[in-house]
């Protein structure tokens, strides 16, 4: 599974989000805890199974309501303690509890290529892409909680798990936060040699 989705932002075009885990991907198809940025991308079954098939190979994509409801279900859950990881607080007990429930399920069995038999069913169906999902959770909240952090953009919060071997992520995306940081930057750098260090405008006026 690779981690990484195009996001369509109600700030601006659409852009490329590596979030650094599937979980994180799932949750944020929808808004995050209340967050924003992005759009609702699970309004039908459909929508889902579309998702899904994007990231799991031989996957069954014709979903119905009920595993759309079980997806928003889990999304709710793990983008509610990814938030409150990140803020260094435990989660709440019904999203650890809603998290375990479906890593306790049957997930996608891994399997090596080269062989003449198939194990196992010819589909994967979408219960267990989110127990895949959800056991992806597990591993990050459980086992790395301190790589999952907020964005460093003054108007941005979104989450993402930093891989990065020296843990030193910063931004959700540098095309995004991180070049508007370097725009401040630029900007302040740029304000501060126009007034000289007296806070004066050549002119002499403040």
């Amino acid at each position: 599974m690779t981690a990484g989705q195009w996001m369509t932002g109600t700030d601006g075009p659409r852009w490329w989000f590596e979030s650094g885990a599937v979980s994180l991907d799932f949750a944020y198809t929808g808004e995050v805890d209340g967050g924003r940025v992005q759009q609702e991308q699970f309004g039908r079954p459909d929508d889902l199974g579309a998702w899904l098939a994007a990231r799991f190979d031989g996957i069954d994509a014709h979903v119905d309501d009920r595993a759309l409801a079980d997806a928003l279900l889990l999304r709710s859950a793990i983008g509610a303690a990814a938030r409150t990881v990140s803020r260094n607080t435990a989660p709440d007990a019904d999203a650890i509890d809603t998290i375990n429930l479906f890593a306790a399920t049957p997930d996608i069995p891994p399997s090596l290529e080269g062989g003449r038999r198939r194990a196992g069913a010819t589909r994967v169906q979408a219960r267990q892409a989110l127990s895949t999902i959800a056991r992806d959770a597990v591993r990050i909240l459980g086992a790395h909680p301190d790589r999952i952090r907020e964005c460093s953009g003054e108007d941005c919060d979104l989450l993402y798990y930093d891989e990065s071997r020296s843990g030193s992520r910063r931004w959700c995306a540098m095309q995004r936060c991180g070049n508007r940081a370097k725009v401040r930057a630029h900007r302040a750098r740029a304000r501060t040699a126009r007034t000289g260090h007296t806070g004066r405008a050549p002119d002499g006026s403040a």
